[in-house]
């Protein structure tokens, strides 16, 4: 089992920059990916920004240039510093792993956080 914790939510106005924080207690596994989620009110989950054990980086479309994400191996974190915030980024972001094997469509080890509330007043 694993489990991951986020930290660093909060309210912000537009314009304004917060960093989340994510700590896995889990195994990690050679082939990785780490990722954090938004789930803005009334909508479905979204990819933000995601890290795989390789080092690569991917961003969704209305982040790019605002958001950066980073991990730290050694301390199993994962961080999303956010920057000019928008009263869109307002919602729940979730923090997940994903490792082991990748196979039809599914990861062998998939686990998310509670989610972490970001509200933007404007």
């Amino acid at each position: 089992q694993g489990e991951l914790v986020e930290s660093g939510g909060g309210l912000v106005q537009a314009g304004g920059s917060l960093r989340l924080s994510c700590v896995a207690s889990l195994t990690i596994h050679t082939t990785n990916v780490m990722a954090w989620y938004h789930r803005a009110p009334g909508l479905k989950r979204e990819l933000v920004a995601a890290v795989t054990s390789g080092g690569v980086k991917t961003y969704s479309d209305s982040v790019k240039g605002r958001f950066t994400v980073s991990r730290n191996l050694a301390e199993r974190t994962l961080i999303l510093q956010m920057d000019n915030l928008k009263p869109e980024d307002t919602g729940v972001y979730y923090c997940n792993y994903a490792g082991g094997i990748y196979s039809v469509d599914e990861w062998e080890y998939d686990y998310w956080g509670q989610g972490i509330q970001v509200t933007v007043s404007s």
